[in-house]
């Protein structure tokens, strides 16, 4: 295979990716890295996206925003997302479930209200989404990508964190359980386990002496990550340059997992 033969693999021209969480942080990052790759971008998330849809857009693609707040997402909210998605841009096959939050307190203390809070955010509207994403592809023989991401607390339990690592344990199951059905019929299902990244949910982390130091510590790569770094992996995952691909997930920790 020529060069260029293998990098066409790794192109999304045509293409439309639905991100979740696309405002900021590494939800930003991947939208922008899938827009560089050529595709058209979905960007949803509850804050305001005026900022990454004109990013999107600077990189010569189209940008559909949607503010929406995925907690409590029913299936019918679902299936009305995806079809005012694919009505804006025409073919949505990648979905990259990104949308997720962290509630910090011991177990003891952790209410009902936080934790289907966040096991509704982090696990429930992901299904539900992919639900939505692959039923008019399994009906018509469609072709896609799902790309969920997971977590470090997908492989440990984590501190003071148990709704957070119950929803990525979940997540990393559904990868899997979701890949064993559908990869033979044209959707592939993996996941990207970012490491120790420098965003709004671990800035309580990275401003605690004590815990900073600790997880530098294990980080064979010594220092945090940054959104930028799941680039590549987002791309290839989204893409044909991953096409015997499903069922995995790729983490990007700096060799965190190897420890």
């Amino acid at each position: 295979m020529s060069e260029d033969g293998v990098l066409a693999r790794f192109s999304l021209r045509g293409r439309g990716a639905m991100v979740t969480g696309a405002a900021r942080g590494l939800g930003r990052a991947m939208a922008l890295a899938l827009a560089e790759a050529g595709a058209d971008i979905v960007a949803v998330d509850v804050e305001p996206l005026d900022a990454v849809s004109q990013a999107v857009a600077d990189r010569g693609v189209r940008c559909a925003a949607r503010e929406q707040d995925l907690r409590g997402l029913t299936p019918d909210a679902a299936t009305d997302l995806m079809a005012w998605s694919r009505s804006e841009l025409g073919d949505v096959s990648v979905l990259v479930n990104n949308a997720g939050q962290i509630t910090r307190a011991p177990a003891a203390e952790t209410s009902a209200e936080d934790w289907h809070d966040v096991i509704g955010l982090n696990l429930t509207a992901p299904f539900f989404l992919a639900q939505a994403f692959a039923s008019p592809l399994l009906r018509d023989g469609g072709r896609g990508s799902i790309v969920n991401v997971v977590s470090m607390n997908s492989f440990q339990g984590g501190m003071e964190v148990p709704a957070y690592t119950a929803s990525k344990h979940g997540l990393l199951g559904v990868t899997r359980a979701l890949a064993n059905e559908w990869t033979a019929r044209g959707i592939r299902v993996n996941g990207i386990a970012p490491g120790w990244m420098s965003t709004d949910l671990t800035a309580a982390l990275r401003d605690d002496p004590v815990r900073d130091e600790a997880l530098l510590a294990r980080m064979p790569i010594g220092h945090w990550g940054e959104p930028a770094d799941l680039a590549g992996a987002v791309v290839y995952l989204a893409s044909d340059a991953s096409s015997y691909v499903s069922g995995t997930f790729i983490a990007v920790d700096g060799g965190w997992l190897a420890r």
